[in-house]
């Protein structure tokens, strides 16, 4: 008996906002990347500091500010891609909205863990500094600054994966998808 085959007609996908259980496995992704190899950086460049010294973090700032924005925009990306892949958008607008939104959580569950991690840090006794010195001002600009350019350059890297994950075949509007034949069945 012959098979009959049939063509399928395209069909526009319709999207009801964002599929929020890939924007957690992105930021899930991003958190376990970003914990593991920031983990790496802070014991490799704390372990170039002298305790024995007065301001014993000066110096290390530079290589663990380069690290962290390096590892970030990394990081942000492989989120963002894991995101679009889960979410199989359909257009690069649309995952980069799930970038985004993965972005903005993994931002809100990175700043939980550093108020976490120096809540626990916070010493009473003689190695106390005034928060007026420069040594400390210094420390915090570094880290400010450094904290803002990872975070923009994980920004744009978030949407990028993201738009990345899009299905193949969709890349542009308005162009004919291939029509896939299909059998009658039995």
């Amino acid at each position: 008996m012959a098979a009959t085959t049939y063509a399928n007609e395209n069909l526009a996908v319709v999207r009801r906002g964002i599929n929020w259980g890939a924007v957690w496995g992105g930021v899930f992704t991003f958190m376990a990347i970003w914990s593991v190899f920031g983990a790496l950086g802070i014991a490799t460049f704390a372990g170039m500091a002298n305790p024995n010294v007065p301001r014993p973090v000066t110096g290390m700032s530079v290589g663990e500010s380069v690290w962290v924005i390096i590892l970030t925009a990394i990081a942000m990306y492989v989120g963002g891609l894991v995101t679009g892949r889960l979410a199989v958008v359909t257009t690069r607008h649309e995952g980069a909205a799930h970038g985004q939104a993965m972005f903005g959580l993994s931002v809100v569950g990175v700043l939980l863990l550093v108020v976490l991690a120096t809540a626990g840090l916070t010493t009473t006794g003689p190695t106390e500094v005034s928060p007026h010195s420069p040594y400390i001002l210094g420390a915090i600009a570094d880290v400010g600054w450094a904290g803002f350019v990872a975070l923009f350059l994980g920004w744009i890297c978030a949407m990028i994966g993201g738009s990345q994950g899009q299905l193949k075949g969709t890349e542009t509007a308005g162009s004919e998808t291939p029509v896939q034949q299909i059998r009658k069945v039995a």
